[in-house]
C-alpha cells in the first residue's frame, strides 16, 4: 500500500523557531526588564500600596521597612509607590518622544535624500545647526524659553532628537534611491511620492527601528535630566528625575535617590539591550555571527 505525501505538510508541521539574536542572554534580559516595567506602569494602581501624593508627617524620612519597602521621603510619602507611578510618566513620554522625533526626522530625511538639491541643503543645514549644540544644553534652553513642564520638556527633546533620524534616513534613501527597482518603478509610471513611499521607505525601516529603540533609553535619561534640573516634572508629580533631585538634598537618606536611580538605570539598560538585539536581526553579518555562536 503506497503512502501519499502531501506537499507542504512537513513545512506546516515545522515548529516555530526564535531567531538566534533573540536567544542571546542580552536580548532575553532586555525583554524581561522592559516587559516588567510596562506591566508596572499599567498595573500601578494595583501594585502601589499607598497614594504617591499622600503625605504623612509621622513617617517622614523613614528607612526601608516592611510597611515601606523603599522608605519614605521628606514629606512622608511612600517612595515605592512614587517609583511605581513614575513609570507611568517616564516610559510613555520616552516612547512618545521617540515616535514623534523619528516621524519628523524620518520624513524630512526622506525628502532631503530623495529630492536632493534645495530640499537636501535646507534640511541638512538645519540639522547641522541643531548638532552644533550639546543635546542637554539645547534642551535646557528650549525648555526655559517655552516654560517649565513635561509637555514643553518633551517638545524640547523632540527638537534635539529629530536630526539624528534625518541624517540616517537621508543616507539610506540616497543609497536606495539609485537602485534599479526604484528606477524601474519610476519608468513604469509611478510618481515620485509613490516611489518614495512604496519602494524606498520600506527598505530603511530596519535601521530606523534600531535607532529608535536605542533612543528610548536616551529619551528617558534626558527627560529625567530635565526634571532633575527643575525644567520637567513639577512637584508634587512622581517622576524619577525629580525624585533624584529631591534625594540630593537629603543625601544622608540614601533610599530617596537610590531607588529612582535604579529605576532609570534598569529601564535604559533594557531598551539598549533590545536595540542591540534588533541590530543583530537587521544586520546579516551580526545575525550570522549570532547563529554561529549558538
Amino acid at each position: 500500500m503506497s503512502t501519499t505525501v502531501i506537499p507542504g505538510r512537513r513545512r506546516l508541521l515545522r515548529p516555530f523557531r526564535i531567531g538566534a539574536a533573540w536567544r542571546q542572554p542580552v536580548a532575553i534580559v532586555g525583554i524581561v526588564i522592559a516587559v516588567a516595567w510596562v506591566l508596572v506602569a499599567i498595573l500601578a494602581p494595583l501594585l502601589a500600596p499607598y497614594d504617591p501624593l499622600a503625605q504623612n508627617s509621622v513617617e517622614q524620612l523613614g528607612p526601608p521597612s516592611r510597611d515601606h519597602l523603599f522608605g519614605t521621603d521628606e514629606l512622608g510619602r511612600d517612595v515605592f509607590s512614587r517609583v511605581v507611578y513614575g513609570a507611568r510618566i517616564s516610559l510613555p513620554l520616552g516612547v512618545l518622544l521617540v515616535v514623534i522625533a523619528s516621524t519628523v526626522g524620518g520624513l524630512l530625511g526622506a525628502v532631503a535624500g530623495y529630492f536632493r538639491g534645495l530640499a537636501d541643503g535646507a534640511v541638512m543645514r538645519l540639522a547641522d545647526l541643531v548638532f552644533a549644540f550639546p543635546a542637554i544644553i539645547l534642551a535646557m534652553v528650549v525648555t526655559a524659553a517655552l516654560g517649565r513642564g513635561l509637555t514643553n520638556a518633551v517638545l524640547a527633546l523632540v527638537i534635539v532628537a529629530w536630526p539624528s533620524y534625518a541624517r540616517v534616513v537621508r543616507s539610506l534613501v540616497l543609497s536606495v534611491g539609485d537602485s534599479e527597482y526604484v528606477w524601474a518603478s519610476r519608468l513604469l509610471g509611478a510618481s515620485a511620492r509613490r516611489a518614495l513611499v512604496r519602494e524606498v521607505l520600506p527598505n530603511v525601516v530596519g535601521p530606523v527601528l534600531v535607532l529608535a529603540t536605542l533612543d528610548v533609553g536616551n529619551a528617558i535619561l534626558l527627560l529625567a535630566g530635565l526634571s532633575f534640573l527643575g525644567l520637567g516634572a513639577q512637584p508634587p508629580q512622581a517622576e524619577w528625575g525629580s525624585m533624584i533631585a529631591t534625594g540630593t538634598q537629603y543625601f544622608q537618606f540614601w533610599w530617596m535617590g537610590t531607588f529612582p536611580g535604579l529605576a532609570i538605570f534598569t529601564a535604559v539598560l533594557a531598551f539598549n539591550f533590545i536595540g542591540d538585539s534588533l541590530r543583530d536581526v537587521f544586520d546579516p553579518r551580526t545575525a550570522r555571527e549570532s547563529r554561529e555562536r549558538l
